[in-house]
């Protein structure tokens, strides 16, 4: 046995750029039986001819899972496999192995080691899922697919062991054969055209699937397959009696008078079973109704129109039946023909009330026929004497109660007159709901209707508040309207009144409407403005207009007040002209500057200026007439005296200044040593004059005196003095 040497850690180490240190392909087979420890290759390196060489390995089954599967001889580098291996579980093994000297220097790199599983047949195909349903058309062609089956198989992709192949084992049914499958791709298709459900609505295959390309080696698995068959419309359905025979009272409706069953042999509760009937003849009069009862698939015959035993006493109906559903023909097959049966329909004859036929009666009448006329009544036969002899009426349905019924002969007598413009009148009609009944109690119930030809007793009407928006419009559009009909309605004619004439315009514009337009821009105000309009037949109606002008956008924005309206409603037709405005100005003006130049001359600073005895010969006193004033001879007149002291001035300013002038004041003249009384007013006030001494006080009082007549004279004038009269000694 060969030693070798060991190296000495200060020994320098020499490395060749080639050396047996590369790993040879290895394989370890799959479910091997051994026997265990098994050997599986020998790892060597060449630096072990220098030094001594320890092995070791590691990864996937030596320190990963699963554990402990490889172990190496640390001395010679033999690896070694301790169990068999599962392919399925683990497909290879990649470990890497190490040389190393007994100090721990590594002379090589890690060598990677690859240990593939070889794969054995161990593993027997299977179908994907345990219970496979398909579907296919009854009646389909030969070579529709049905469906496709699928295997699986763990061994390994790609290789013989998981080439698989498909076969029918066997069909349930067996006979006839209608199945086929590909062996390669599992695709199952049709072999037969005759899929017939109501023979067989199911099918069963076993079905077989095997590996190794199907040889009989190969291993196998087995499954089920089930194929369902859809229901086709392709049988017809039919009456399971060829005639019936059914019998009814006459007028009775809304009765049920037979059922009638069907067989259908497709699929129930579909609509390839489902019926639905037809009354094919002796309905032209639409007495009968058939529908399907949806629980029992069965026909429902009802009578929902009277029958009269009178007129036909026997009644043959001829019904056929189909499905919801579109008939499908089977291959090489014709399409059949609707399945049909004879109903005899007997009409039993009893003892029936009075027929009120037609239902609805139509009388003309004149608009407004008064009262107290007769009018053709709403008259009912009894149909066993062809008469309405015996027969009794009565009134049950007049809105306004406009007539009176005869109860013998069911005539109308009007009560009221007829007005066509009524609530109660719709479309020109007026309805009279009218009973008869007989003898025996039956009744019957029908419907009088009045047309009322129009009469023109209604002139035009038109809204009379009438708002004009200055800011968009200075007009206003008239549309009245005519209760009458359109025979006595517009084209309409429009007359303005002579007193509007001179502010307003109003034109015609379609006969149906009118345009009122103001002349010149009005004042913001109510205005009463007249006009006429007459129907096309010249009935006409005068209508007073309370036209709102105002300062709005739209008339909903007017915001002019009611209290305007009443106490301007009388002036609403009277507009001053530009002079006249002038003139009350000028007038105005005028006044207040007389006013205020007698404040101020009244107002002046005098220095004791008296009135002496002998100026009574002129004097100014208050009449209120306006006639001239009378002859007075009496030359013994003071002047009025007040209270306080004319000839004291600041008395007299102060009394102007702290209280104003007045405009009513009582005056007192003395005449004679006796007060002349000329009162207006409530108060009652003296004037009085205190006679100065020596003449120097005589001449200024008398010169103040006509120094005022003289300034105020020629400008107060007629107008100012009115009421006043100057009298002169």
């Amino acid at each position: 046995m060969k030693i070798r040497k060991k190296r000495h850690t200060k020994d320098t180490v020499l490395r060749r750029s080639k050396r047996r240190w590369a790993p040879i392909p290895c394989s370890l087979m799959e479910n091997s039986l051994g026997p265990f420890p098994q050997h599986v290759q020998q790892v060597q390196s060449d630096a072990a001819q220098n030094y001594t060489i320890f092995y070791s390995i590691s990864g996937p089954g030596v320190d990963k899972e699963p554990l402990n599967l490889f172990f190496i001889h640390k001395d010679t580098g033999d690896i070694f496999c301790t169990r068999s291996i599962d392919r399925e579980q683990y497909q290879e093994f990649a470990l890497y192995a190490y040389a190393t000297t007994a100090d721990g220097y590594a002379p090589e790199y890690p060598l990677p080691l690859v240990f593939r599983v070889e794969d054995d047949n161990d593993n027997a195909p299977y179908f994907e899922n345990k219970v496979t349903i398909f579907s296919v058309p009854e009646n389909c062609r030969s070579g529709t697919s049905v469906g496709k089956v699928t295997a699986i198989d763990l061994d390994e992709p790609d290789t013989l062991h998981t080439r698989l192949k498909y076969k029918i084992l066997q069909q349930i049914p067996d006979h006839p054969k209608h199945f086929s499958i590909h062996p390669d791709t599992g695709v199952i298709t049709t072999t037969s055209p005759l899929l017939d459900r109501e023979q067989c609505d199911r099918y069963q295959l076993i079905m077989e699937v095997r590996d190794m390309g199907g040889q009989h080696f190969g291993l196998f698995n087995t499954g089920t397959i089930t194929i369902s068959l859809e229901d086709e419309n392709d049988n017809s359905p039919f009456f399971t009696e060829t005639s019936y025979l059914t019998e009814v009272e006459e007028n009775r409706i809304d009765v049920e008078i037979l059922r009638m069953a069907v067989h259908d042999l497709d699929l129930p509760n579909t609509p390839h079973s489902k019926a639905v009937y037809t009354i094919l003849q002796g309905n032209e009069n639409g007495n009968f109704k058939i529908s399907t009862d949806p629980n029992t698939n069965e026909a429902v015959l009802c009578v929902v129109k009277p029958l009269n035993y009178e007129v036909s006493r026997q009644i043959i109906l001829k019904i056929g039946v189909v499905n919801e559903a579109q008939f499908s023909n089977a291959p090489n097959s014709q399409a059949p023909t609707m399945c049909t049966t004879t109903v005899t329909v007997k009409v039993k004859d009893r003892d029936e009330g009075p027929e009120c036929h037609p239902a609805v009666k139509v009388i003309q009448s004149k608009d407004g026929l008064p009262a107290g006329q007769e009018l053709l009544g709403y008259k009912a036969l009894d149909p066993e004497t062809g008469s309405g002899e015996g027969l009794r009426y009565k009134k049950i349905g007049d809105e306004d109660n406009w007539f009176e019924i005869n109860e013998n002969t069911g005539d109308l007598r009007t009560v009221k007159v007829l007005d066509r413009e009524s609530k109660f009148v719709k479309n020109d009609q007026y309805n009279i709901s009218v009973v008869a009944t007989d003898a025996g109690g039956r009744s019957c119930t029908g419907t009088l209707v009045v047309l009322l030809e129009d009469n023109n007793d209604h002139p035009p009407q038109v809204d009379k508040d009438v708002t004009i928006c200055q800011h968009t419009q200075d007009f206003a559009v008239l549309a009245p309207v005519d209760p009458d009909g359109p025979e006595n309605g517009p084209p309409f004619q429009f007359f303005l009144d002579n007193s509007s004439s001179r502010h307003w315009t109003l034109d015609t514009k379609d006969g149906k409407t009118a345009i009122l337009r103001e002349k010149q821009h009005l004042d913001y105000n109510y205005y009463n403005v007249p006009i006429e309009i007459r129907d096309r037949h010249g009935f006409a109606a005068k209508h007073i207009l309370s036209v709102r002008v105002c300062d709005c956008t739209t008339p909903s924005d007017c915001k002019m007040s009611s209290k305007l309206r009443e106490s301007d409603v009388k002036l609403a037709n009277v507009v001053l002209g530009k002079w006249a405005i002038l003139a009350m100005v000028l007038g105005s003006a005028l006044l207040l500057c007389v006013l205020f130049t007698c404040f101020c001359v009244t107002a002046k600073k005098t220095v004791k200026k008296c009135f002496p005895d002998d100026v009574a010969q002129q004097n100014l006193i208050v009449s209120n007439t306006e006639g001239p004033g009378e002859e007075v001879m009496e030359a013994n007149i003071r002047l009025p005296t007040q209270t306080s002291n004319m000839c004291d001035t600041s008395m007299s300013l102060g009394t102007l200044g702290g209280q104003g002038v007045k405009t009513q004041q009582s005056f007192e003249m003395v005449k004679g040593g006796y007060p002349l009384d000329s009162s207006k007013g409530g108060g009652h006030q003296t004037l009085e004059c205190v006679t100065g001494t020596g003449q120097g006080g005589t001449d200024t009082g008398r010169y103040a005196y006509t120094e005022w007549h003289r300034f105020t004279q020629p400008r107060l004038g007629e107008e100012f003095v009115r009421g006043h009269t100057l009298i002169k000694n």
